[in-house]
């Protein structure tokens, strides 16, 4: 059973969350404000949190980044409108999905069990796991990342996007089937966030987008990682 934390400062509609959730077989805490949610999750054994932006004091936003400071505990937000702005802030800060309000609480449940998919991963962890291009080293289990050496924390979402590039590093891969597998399918065709995150990973890889040699941008088709 996951656990989810739920920081918003609606305290009805965290009872509701909190409902709905339980009843799908997830464990909810709720907190009503930043602060309050940082102390439950510093003290571990959280699996995912649901994150409001629009909060009184300490704004969903800063508490991201706090998050993302302190670990890759993944991050679902949710926006008060469907904002672009706040859709691209909340992704570039780390957060691994959004969702704006008001949504259907299926299609939050939805959001999180893909995300839990994704974190937690599966099967056996055979020898030699990693998996390496353009000097970009990857282990799909332990779901860890080394670039020239040194340890790289990434997102869920970026990691799965950047895994499906090395996967099959020296092929093009076009942008809405990275969405795909970084999303499933039934996003591929309407999300563009695609390009947030290969900005995002850019600068945590150390790649100059204007340069890009580790990851390249293929113009109107998609996107590379050359062999080496």
């Amino acid at each position: 059973m996951a656990k989810v934390l739920v920081i918003d400062d609606d305290p009805g509609l965290g009872l509701l969350l909190k409902e709905y959730l339980v009843g799908r077989g997830l464990e909810v805490e709720l907190a009503n404000d930043g602060p309050s949610g940082l102390a439950r999750l510093s003290r571990g054994d959280v699996e995912l949190v649901v994150l409001d932006v629009m909060m009184p004091g300490m704004d969903g936003f800063e508490v991201l980044k706090t998050i993302r400071s302190r670990g890759r505990t993944p991050v679902v937000m949710l926006t008060a409108r469907g904002d672009d702005f706040d859709r691209i802030v909340g992704l570039e800060l780390g957060a691994d999905d959004y969702l704006p309000k008001p949504f259907n609480p299926r299609e939050l449940l939805a959001r999180i069990q893909a995300v839990l998919r994704r974190t937690r991963g599966g099967g056996a962890e055979p020898e030699n796991a990693w998996v390496e291009a353009s000097g970009i080293r990857m282990d799909p289990h332990k779901r860890e990342t080394v670039v020239d050496g040194v340890a790289v924390e990434l997102t869920t979402t970026e990691f799965d996007l950047l895994w499906a590039l090395v996967s099959a590093a020296g092929r093009v891969i076009q942008r809405e089937k990275l969405m795909e597998l970084a999303r499933g399918q039934e996003w591929a065709a309407f999300e563009r966030s695609v390009d947030v995150h290969i900005s995002h990973i850019r600068r945590k890889i150390g790649d100059d987008p204007k340069q890009a040699q580790r990851l390249k941008t293929i113009r109107g088709v998609g996107y590379l990682v050359p062999r080496s």
